[in-house]
């Protein structure tokens, strides 16, 4: 057993900001289920927005914000969150972050879809990169941190799951720590934190095509809510609307950014479209643009639309896309002579586990914070960068709320001391690994096919009791089998795909990501509000003859 005074689930700049201001309070341990920089941060090409200039304002920023959100934004999260934003921002750049500047001097703003100033700070095309690197050097400097790579999320331990007098997710309920599988080992180890951060990640790989990296399976989300933390708007799922279009390119992102600075979306035979949809042109919020393209290619039967940079000098390409540039080149395109091709590809998560200013769930102990959470900031549809700046804001917020708990001593030591270790009971190693394998490839399918960027009742449903049909399946296999990181990922996607379909099919209107043939206007007056998913049955861990007990 591993106690720590912090457990932090997550190692991008969520969990990385928590982790070295936590430090200051206490031990920590940080659980990564891939190499410490492995995160959807690492890959973050265009920047992070915040409010650096006189021209511009925290009004401005809010309101642009809110207006992306459909309505369904939380407006006092906004409003903190863009105020408080651009001193956490000069934190990292204390910490040591290299935003890029014009000429060595001001700092160089970008602009992208549904901003209406420069805003974006960035490091060229590689900003996720250069926070990682620069956070990742100060935790190694951290001599109370513990870094766990290669360990991965099973399940939360709660105080519900240890008296059955406490019923899941209710105000009495809270986390004590978590059951983590070391992959490399195949072990499972039991740890206790007097305070939890969940900074996991999204769940883009619910879907064939997706911009995120293979880590972004949906694990926090399903834990969260088998443990009874409350999920919001699972059904707004955003899909980047330029990702390369490349057999061998695994969705590559080709930032908003580049639109920024002037890219121009064309139909195969060079004439443009955006100006249809939208004032803003190629610059309209994502939804708007991903809506368009996903039409136009359903129109004209085309496999992509196309990126047009020619018109742009050459040099400038180059200098400030250098990463997305080679790239490109790489797979024979040449940005600076020839449009390259696009499509979309499921980007990020907007719902999650509900929090609130501070990063809380309705689980006390349990926070949240960063793509994994839901905080209303997003609403209905994410702002371009603001996801880096919601997982800075909040987890520096969070840290305050979580250091303010190590002073109480209430938390449930005698408890912990109950917490038995996990121990696999009868199950078997796998001679059937081709089921996982299945399995994945169906979900994912049926996810791009039924609940993808235009959805419908009908597709919606079947999705929902083909969903059910390998929930089922997979509960067995989970339940008889050894289980490893193949397994406990299938198992994680399919709740979270169930999660996204029972949200998608609850919101009865058209709001933001969320579009449906069936219910294609807006509805104010019954939807403006937010759809809530919790899991209240009761899972108890108890203590056997020949081990530990899970029951589902």
């Amino acid at each position: 057993m591993i106690e720590k005074d912090f457990l932090i689930i997550g190692s991008g700049i969520a969990g990385l900001t928590f982790a070295l201001k936590a430090s200051q309070f206490g031990s920590v341990a940080i659980i990564t289920k891939d190499e410490l920089d492995e995160s959807a941060t690492l890959y973050a090409q265009g920047g992070i927005a915040s409010v650096m200039t006189d021209d511009d304002s925290f009004e401005l920023h809010a309101n642009d914000t809110l207006e992306a959100g459909r309505g369904l934004c939380r407006e006092d999260v906004v409003r903190i969150i863009c105020k408080e934003g651009p001193s956490c921002v000069r934190e990292l750049i204390e910490l040591g972050v290299q935003f890029t500047r014009i000429r060595g001097k001001d700092y160089h703003l970008s602009r992208e879809g549904g901003h209406s100033k420069d805003r974006i700070l960035h490091a060229n095309d590689l900003t996720g990169r250069e926070i990682e690197r620069t956070m990742i050097e100060a935790i190694n400097s951290r001599e109370n941190t513990e870094i766990f790579p290669h360990h991965m999320l099973i399940d939360f331990i709660t105080l519900s799951r240890l008296d059955a007098k406490v019923a899941p997710g209710s105000s009495q309920d809270e986390a004590l720590g978590a059951y983590i599988l070391d992959v490399k080992t195949n072990r499972v180890k039991t740890f206790v934190g007097k305070t939890t951060l969940l900074a996991s990640g999204g769940a883009g790989k619910v879907y064939l095509y997706t911009s995120n990296p293979d880590t972004a399976t949906g694990d926090g989300i399903a834990a969260a809510y088998r443990a009874g933390a409350r999920i919001s708007n699972m059904e707004f799922v955003q899909f980047h609307p330029t990702c390369l279009y490349h057999p061998q390119a695994k969705s590559f992102l080709i930032s908003e950014t580049v639109r920024g600075e002037g890219g121009i979306l064309r139909l195969k035979n060079g004439s443009t479209f955006m100006e249809n949809y939208h004032s803003l042109g190629c610059l309209a919020p994502r939804d708007i643009v991903a809506r368009a393209i996903d039409h136009e290619m359903k129109k004209s039967g085309d496999d992509c639309v196309y990126l047009d940079t020619t018109h742009i000098e050459g040099y400038h390409t180059r200098e400030r896309f250098p990463n997305i540039y080679q790239t490109c080149l790489g797979f024979g395109f040449d940005m600076a002579r020839e449009p390259i091709p696009v499509v979309p590809a499921a980007h990020y998560t907007c719902g999650g586990v509900a929090v609130d200013l501070n990063g809380q769930t309705n689980i006390r102990r349990l926070f949240a914070s960063g793509e994994v959470c839901y905080s209303g900031l997003h609403g209905a549809n994410r702002l371009a960068s603001n996801s880096l700046l919601e997982g800075l804001v909040l987890s520096h917020r969070a840290v305050a709320k979580a250091a303010s708990l190590l002073k109480s001593d209430d938390f449930s030591k005698h408890i912990t001391r109950d917490i038995p270790e996990w121990d696999s009971g009868s199950a078997v190693d796998s001679d059937e690994s081709v089921v996982v394998s299945h399995n994945w490839d169906e979900i994912r399918r049926l996810m791009w096919n039924y609940v993808g960027i235009v959805r419908s009742d009908k597709r919606l449903y079947r999705a929902e009791r083909r969903i059910q049909l390998l929930l089922d399946e997979i509960k067995e296999y989970y339940w008889n089998f050894t289980i490893t990181k193949n397994t406990l990922e299938l198992r994680n996607i399919a709740l979270t795909a169930q999660l996204i379909i029972m949200g998608a099919l609850e919101r009865k209107e058209s709001r933001g990501l969320h579009f449906t043939l069936d219910h294609p206007h807006t509805d104010d007056q019954n939807w403006k509000k937010d759809t809530v998913l919790q899991d209240t049955t009761r899972r108890l861990i108890t203590k056997t003859s020949h081990g530990t007990t899970l029951h589902e």
